[in-house]
């Protein structure tokens, strides 16, 4: 498992969420202070839960390299105006960021479980935690009902990628270009599952 594909689903993650937060912040008419706590949760929320959850210090309290990111993001979106949109929740770039983070970081949350051997429902659950985690954090926030419980196919399309990780590794055939497989193929879950409307069984 390559270090540098653990470090660049990371960065994407990242990016990708502190713009989804931006989006939502600009939605809800919030403060600057209010997007930036918006942003850091959506962005470093769930990283810090998965490392709790794996008993380590969270690398975004450890290193000043997410922070500044976010920071940077932020920043250029607001120069760019890229959160003057009409029902941005519902406008591709907020798509796109939105899925680039979650499957992104659902890979980081598997290789991550992997690293420390652990079995498949530890892995598809520090996968989901890592992928939604910040997500949930920042809707709670907003008093909202987290994404999580009303789209059937967001939190499923990051408890599949971990399961394939862990399937790969399994069976030995965990290489770089095995694990950009299952980020394309996670990005087309997700955005076939939302054009087209999937759902899972409802009781």
């Amino acid at each position: 498992m390559s270090l540098d594909i653990l470090l660049i689903a990371d960065i994407v993650g990242t990016i990708a969420f502190a713009l989804s937060g931006l989006f939502i912040a600009s939605r809800n008419n919030l403060d600057i202070l209010g997007l930036f706590i918006v942003s850091f949760l959506t962005a470093l929320g769930g990283g810090v839960m998965r490392d709790i959850i794996i008993d380590r210090v969270p690398y975004s309290f450890s290193n000043s390299t997410p922070a500044l990111m976010v920071v940077a993001i932020i920043t250029i979106g607001l120069l760019f105006k890229l959160h003057k949109k009409s029902e941005i929740e519902n406008h591709f770039l907020f798509i796109m960021f939105d899925t680039l983070g979650l499957v992104s970081f659902a890979i980081t949350g598997a290789l991550l479980a992997l690293s420390i051997h652990l079995e498949l429902v530890g892995v598809i659950f520090v996968a989901l935690i890592t992928a939604v985690g910040g997500g949930v954090l920042r809707d709670m926030l907003l008093n909202k009902v987290p994404l999580l419980l009303k789209s059937d196919f967001y939190g499923s399309v990051a408890l599949l990628v971990g399961a394939i990780l862990y399937l790969l590794n399994e069976f030995n055939i965990m290489n770089n270009f095995a694990i950009l497989t299952v980020f394309a193929f996670g990005i087309t879950i997700r955005f076939i599952a939302y054009y087209r409307d999937w759902h899972l069984p409802k009781l």
